[in-house]
């Protein structure tokens, strides 16, 4: 197995829609890259848990952060964590043929707690310039006592699940193909919007290029 490509363990290995299934980690890096949210779970007293949080990666590892009182942070156990982007809607002759075209990652491991002050603030960087290129240099960074609050996890990127769909309705050559029915992709796309200011500011307070830029574009 080379460095650029994924390794298949009993939790990795594509048992349904092999088709749709990738071991290019540069497909899993950018699915990372193009995701805003994430989804983390793990078994906390017995029950399953899902908690929805933002993250940021370098090659190695994907960093997730929240309060020191959260349970499912406490480290040490097995997760999994979970990136989708939903790229539009399959729309099929029959309901039973509609699907999904979207890019999705389901990463397995153990969470390990950032104690290091120094890998700490590096992946609360690299958390912050993910969710916010250009914001880790324009705000205020975090001091001792907010650092004290706030729990950090490193999950490593070496087994992850990664699928992606593309393409439209597979019934095109199928008996429902004589039906005359319209069948295609309705795309879905996401935009960032117009900065709205802070009423707290003072009048005429500029929002900063970084921001700015941003308005229009797409995440990642």
């Amino acid at each position: 197995m080379t460095a650029d490509r994924l390794p298949v363990t009993d939790l990795t290995r594509h048992r349904r829609l092999r088709e749709q299934g990738s071991l290019d980690r540069a497909d899993l890096e950018a699915i990372l890259d193009a995701g805003f949210v994430c989804h983390l779970g793990v078994v906390v007293e017995g029950r399953p848990l899902v908690v929805p949080t933002v993250y940021g990666r370098d090659e190695r590892q994907l960093y997730l952060h929240g309060s020191v009182a959260s349970r499912s942070l406490a480290g040490g156990t097995p997760v999994c964590v979970t990136v989708t982007q939903v790229d539009g809607l399959v729309l099929a002759r029959s309901v039973f043929e509609h699907g999904v075209n979207y890019r999705s990652a389901m990463i397995h491991g153990t969470a390990r707690k950032v104690t290091d002050p120094e890998e700490k603030l590096t992946g609360l960087r690299l958390l912050t310039e993910h969710s916010a290129p250009g914001q880790w240099s324009y705000a205020r960074r975090p001091n001792r006592r907010e650092l004290a609050a706030t729990t950090l996890l490193a999950l490593p990127l070496d087994e992850a699940s990664v699928k992606i769909r593309t393409g439209a309705p597979e019934d095109g050559d199928g008996p429902d193909a004589e039906l005359g029915l319209w069948a295609g992709v309705l795309p879905l796309a996401s935009a960032w919007g117009a900065p709205v200011t802070d009423p707290a500011l003072p009048p005429k307070t500029p929002v900063p290029g970084h921001i700015a830029r941003r308005v229009g574009t797409r995440h990642g």
